[in-house]
């Protein structure tokens, strides 16, 4: 190469950059590339600087392709200099040529920045609710130019690049705009497209190089195992739901029935070479099956992405991303606007309550314990290796509540469930004494948890009223489902954590045993309507050495078919929605694993076959009485009939609702047939057998009440009948108008 001459000596009068800006933009290290490259204004007019590896001469251009000045290289790296004969900013063309042959940049440098004063101020405030469109990576036209605007919160970085394919993953070539209220900083760079991989390159405070990191704000991230966030367009889907949401828009949730399949993407089927299903290929085989089910709602284990499978997707790197496993993210648009047209809900598992330490995520993201707490006592979680949120930084709070609007705004999800509240509420959570700091009060409350908990249920409530979340939450902790200006936490609804507990215990034991734990299902009906309750049959309850729900029932393998659908139409007539995990409505007999398929040759055995018919008579009954779900979260709408009857373990209540006919649901827990047991009701004359699990259709013995019972007046002004109670069976009574 021939040795460059001093910019001084071929451009009279250029005020040249300082040694040390050339030095420090050459190596990667200036802190503040926009006050050195691009356009520069000097007392003799606009300069033009620019970092272009490996070319040996560059000629400025105007966009219309004039050109406006002869650049000299500074260094030999590559950094060249030169006044420009233009008096106006504008962008920039640049023609580089080495002896292998020429090519054009628009230079990133001369433009104007793309975030304005008030993005400042109001991310600055913490109350920005459009985050998504302004970080992470975006394709745009800005000063008449097409490209991608790049933008990620590093306040404590000295140096934040853009780098992939398109650089080289040189951090030299495209380190950012600092903007110094906000700590974001931002680029746009000309000329690039979708399907761009892209990493950020970050310089901590201290001078180190940081393990590259993804955007958190990534739209669409690369397949696992590579981590990089990749550009894309803007969402392009033609959504056809209005109908679906103009009508959970206008309802009262609690009011409505709602009955929840959940789903783990992954594994519920596969293709035949064990590959996951596409989003299009789930639309085809999961809605209609769901549909036929009965169910109302599919609710996804986690689905943005996240790196280990094994972890069901609960430890997240990409909350902003569906994950690359299943296709791209219009894929999964599709499939929510394709569920929501054959009426349909779909809730997202979302997880604010922690994060994993991956290198590429958001541990120590510029070099520092920016989106967790530096002390372990609060930063550290001890069950799951992970990171915590810092709830009491603004910025943190933010980037949460803009994810949960995100998915509802984006991707039109009707919900979110939100992992491990008790993990996020207690300070002590998991820990010992001496591994926890209290609150300003001296408390085990995290105030500041509660605080964020509040403000997310307040945004998502406040702009998409269609939209529910759901606590999974299980302590005592007050008002989880009340309005966050009565007090509460602000969330629709709460797992109800109690009855899949005390009913799984109970009906675990020996029949001849129950008789001593009657209490464990009486006792559900003292707090059953302190909150909104969904009443779960999580995955957690089928992993981990548990077993499947059917291997839970005591007995032989009659007795367990026969307690397990006595034990779902039980539930169903319970106060509450309803959650069932995949595989359990036909009584999968091997415990959930997130690797495979679930068994479905099972359903070609009429006992497997037989509790599925049953889930879907359930689902049918559920949805077409008021009785059963109008008033699934108020005392109104529940009586008990028989509560003390442990000898039998006989339980009998009454579900009722204005506008539909009272139902009386009754169940045996024990393998005795019971004829002629009384059972008071509230109204004399005919109740309808519209339910009975022991019907020969769900594999069943066929015991019942011929389809209608007659409940005749009895002195106190009450009514009661006589019944056939069938072995390990529910049944439900409809009375009937004369």
């Amino acid at each position: 190469m021939k040795k460059p001459r001093a910019a001084a000596e071929t451009t009279p009068g250029l005020e040249r950059a300082a040694d040390g800006d050339v030095e420090a933009i050459v190596s990667g290290t200036h802190g503040d590339p926009f006050g050195v490259l691009g356009l520069q204004e000097t007392a003799k007019g606009l300069v033009e600087r620019c970092f272009v590896p490996h070319a040996e001469q560059v000629t400025a251009f105007t966009l219309q392709g004039k050109p406006c000045g002869e650049l000299v290289l500074r260094h030999d790296a590559g950094f060249f200099e030169g006044r420009l004969t233009i008096r106006k900013r504008q962008p920039i063309k640049l023609h580089a040529r080495n002896a292998g042959g020429d090519w054009w940049i628009v230079d990133p440098y001369s433009f104007g920045p793309v975030l304005g004063p008030m993005d400042d101020y109001f991310i600055s405030e913490g109350s920005h609710l459009r985050l998504f469109d302004k970080l992470g990576a975006h394709l745009i036209s800005h000063e008449g130019v097409d490209g991608v605007h790049f933008a990620v919160w590093a306040p404590n970085a000295h140096r934040v690049s853009v780098v992939g394919a398109f650089n080289d993953w040189d951090g030299r070539k495209h380190p950012m705009r600092l903007r110094q209220d906000t700590g974001i900083w931002e680029i746009f760079i000309p000329g690039i497209g979708p399907g761009q991989p892209y990493k950020f390159e970050l310089i901590g405070a201290r001078g180190v190089r940081l393990p590259l990191k993804a955007d958190p704000f990534a739209f669409r991230s690369e397949l696992r195992p590579a981590t990089a966030s990749v550009t894309d367009r803007p969402q392009a889907h033609a959504w056809g739901d209005d109908k679906h949401r103009a009508h959970w828009k206008a309802a009262d949730h609690r009011r409505e029935p709602i009955s929840i399949y959940e789903v783990h993407a992954g594994s519920w089927q596969r293709r035949d070479d064990g590959s996951f299903l596409s989003w299009d290929e789930m639309a085809d085989r999961l809605i209609p099956y769901v549909v036929d089910t009965g169910f109302t709602h599919i609710e996804f284990l986690p689905i943005s992405e996240h790196p280990y499978d094994p972890s069901w997707g609960y430890q997240t790197t990409g909350l902003y991303a569906p994950s690359a496993r299943f296709g791209d993210p219009d894929g999964f648009a599709r499939f929510v606007d394709g569920a929501h047209r054959a009426g349909i809900g779909v809730l997202l598992d979302w997880v604010p309550a922690h994060f994993p330490v991956d290198e590429h995520g958001l541990a120590h993201f510029d070099g520092t314990a920016l989106y967790e707490h530096a002390d372990p006592r609060q930063g550290f979680h001890p069950d799951w290796n992970t990171a915590i949120y810092n709830f009491g930084r603004r910025e943190v709070v933010s980037f949460l509540v803009n994810n949960a609007l995100y998915w509802a705004e984006k991707y039109h999800v009707d919900g979110l469930r939100v992992d491990a509240v008790a993990s996020m509420l207690y300070l002590d959570y998991s820990r010992k004494e001496g591994e926890w700091i209290p609150n300003e009060f001296g408390g085990r409350e995290n105030l500041e948890s509660v605080r964020f908990l509040q403000k997310m249920n307040a945004a998502v409530y406040g702009t998409h009223p269609g939209v529910m979340t759901i606590a999974e939450e299980s302590t005592s902790w007050p008002k989880v489902s009340q309005p966050v200006h009565e007090g509460g936490l602000g969330f629709g609804f709460k797992w109800n954590m109690g009855f899949m507990h005390d009913t799984l215990e109970y009906l675990s034991k020996e029949p001849v045993h129950r008789k001593h734990h009657h209490n464990e299902i009486t006792f559900g009906l003292l707090y059953a309507f302190s909150e909104n309750f969904v009443l779960p049959l999580s995955h957690d309850e089928v992993v981990h050495g548990k077993g499947s729900l059917l291997n839970k029932m005591a007995g032989d393998d009659w007795q367990k078919f026969a307690t397990l659908r006595a034990y779902y139409a039980f539930m169903w007539g319970y106060p509450g929605k309803k959650l069932l995990f995949m595989g359990q409505e036909f009584a999968q007999r091997a415990e959930w694993n997130e690797a495979k398929a679930l068994d479905w040759n099972l359903l070609e055995f009429v006992p497997h076959s037989g509790v599925r018919l049953l889930v879907r008579d359930l689902n049918h009954v559920y949805r077409s009485r008021a009785a059963l779900h109008a008033r699934d979260c108020e005392p109104e709408g529940f009586e008990w009939l028989i509560v003390d009857d442990a000898k039998n373990s006989v339980f009998a209540w009454l579900r009722k609702a204005p506008g539909g006919a009272p139902i009386a649901v009754i169940s045996n827990f024990t393998p005795v047939p019971r004829g002629n047991y009384r059972v008071p009701l509230p109204k004399a004359g005919k109740w309808r057998e519209v339910f009975n699990s022991d019907a020969l259709d769900y594999g069943g013995s066929g015991k019942g009440n011929s389809g209608m019972v007659t409940a005749q007046p009895t002195d106190g002004g009450g009514a009661a009948a006589a019944l056939l109670l069938p072995p390990l069976a529910t049944i439900m009574l409809e009375f009937v108008a004369d």
